[in-house]
Parts: structure tokens; C-alpha cells; sequence
């Protein structure tokens, strides 16, 4: 496995590694027990800890809240995408010959396997070879301060808050087939409507409402 020999890094179990570029689609087809998913849970936990202790030791001004907020920029879907392109990591994905996934839902996948690598290399070398890992893929991003993921929703409720306002948000509407969906999310301050946005999940729609009622609330 080419990202192995990339990163020197000699598999004590290489059966892990096949596993976290198992799709479930795939798994199902060839009666196989096991996909990436377990994999990709550890290895959330195990980037948000690397991550976490990285910005704690490289800013001690930052409040836990600036903590919470940077943090989820290195981290989030768009983060995990730009990781594992620049990995080439989607060539290793095993997907079922019957699955039809969206363009979306594939992007996901790309993004998903980048944390089940994370896993398998934490479970077959430790903690510190992990280190080493993210030390050459994730933290020069932070180094150059690279901006994925903005986090509107924390910004708006700072600023109610500092105001003496409420916000809430409120779905509009709900499209799209099951694995594929549209949701509308307004944002409301004080039950006044002041932005509204649309996203693939009703998180990313809050956060483009967010947006928008950030302008509008000035």
C-alpha cells in the first residue's frame, strides 16, 4: 500500500488497513463482516485528541471556546476531504458494484476514510506513530492557518448572547430521496426570521442561515 511506504510505516496487521477502505455496500456484497466504519469512530476520537493537544500547547491564550471553534475547522468533512485527496486515499476505496452512491454521498466516503486510517494505524503502530502521521498531513494546514469550515452558528450565539437575544433555528423544508436530502433551515433571533440557508444535512443548512442572519443582524 503505496500511503504506507509514503509515510514508513511497516503494518504489523495489514488486514486493519484493507478494512478501513471498506465501504459498507462492499462488505454486504462479499458476505464480509467487517467495513470501516468501527475504524473511522476510533480514529474521530484519536485526530480530535492529536489536534486538541496541538493547539492547546501552540497558543496559551486561546479560551476553550477559540480552542473548540479552531479545532473544528481542521477537522470537519471538508478538512477530512482535502486530507485524503491530497493522500490519493479515494483509489483505495472498495465501494459495492450495486451501491449508487451520490456524488455528495461518495465526497463523504473520501472523507470518512481518512479517520479509519487514522483507526488502523493507531490500533497496529500507537499513539505515536500517529503523531508522526498527522504531523505531516494535518498540522501543516494548521501551521498555514487554512481555512475549511467557518463556524457561523457559534459566532451568531455570541453575539445574541452579547446582545441579550435568542436564536433558534427552524426547518422550512425537507427534499430529496432519503440518502439524498435537501434540507431549508431558517435562522431566528428573538423569533424574528433574519437569514435562512440550505445545506445536505440540517447542520450545514444552519450554518448557511447563520450566515445570513449575521449580515442581517448588524
Amino acid at each position: 500500500m503505496q500511503v504506507l511506504e509514503k509515510f514508513s510505516i511497516k503494518p504489523h496487521d495489514i488486514h486493519l488497513y484493507e478494512v478501513a477502505f471498506l465501504h459498507e455496500s462492499y462488505a454486504n456484497e462479499n458476505d464480509l463482516r467487517e467495513c470501516y466504519e468501527r475504524l473511522e469512530f476510533l480514529g474521530d476520537a484519536v485526530l480530535d485528541l492529536v489536534v486538541s493537544e496541538y493547539l492547546y500547547n501552540a497558543d496559551s491564550t486561546l479560551s476553550e471556546g477559540e480552542l473548540t471553534r479552531t479545532r473544528s475547522n481542521y477537522v470537519c468533512k471538508k478538512a477530512l476531504y482535502a486530507y485524503s485527496t491530497e493522500l490519493g486515499l479515494d483509489k483505495y476505496i472498495k465501494v459495492g458494484e450495486g451501491a449508487e452512491l451520490t456524488s455528495r454521498e461518495y465526497d463523504s466516503v473520501i472523507s470518512d476514510v481518512f479517520e479509519s486510517l487514522l483507526g488502523a494505524i493507531y490500533l497496529d503502530q500507537g499513539l505515536a506513530v500517529v503523531k508522526e502521521f498527522l504531523d505531516k498531513t494535518v498540522i501543516p494546514h494548521i501551521k498555514q492557518g487554512d481555512v475549511f469550515f467557518y463556524d457561523y452558528k457559534s459566532e451568531l450565539k455570541l453575539k445574541c448572547d452579547q446582545l441579550g437575544q435568542v436564536v433558534t433555528y427552524e426547518l422550512l423544508k425537507e427534499e430529496g430521496e432519503p440518502h439524498d436530502k435537501t434540507f431549508t433551515m431558517a435562522a431566528l433571533i428573538d423569533g424574528k426570521k433574519r437569514g435562512h440557508g440550505v445545506g445536505g444535512s440540517k447542520k450545514e443548512a444552519q450554518q448557511a442561515a447563520a450566515r445570513e442572519a449575521l449580515v442581517n443582524n448588524d
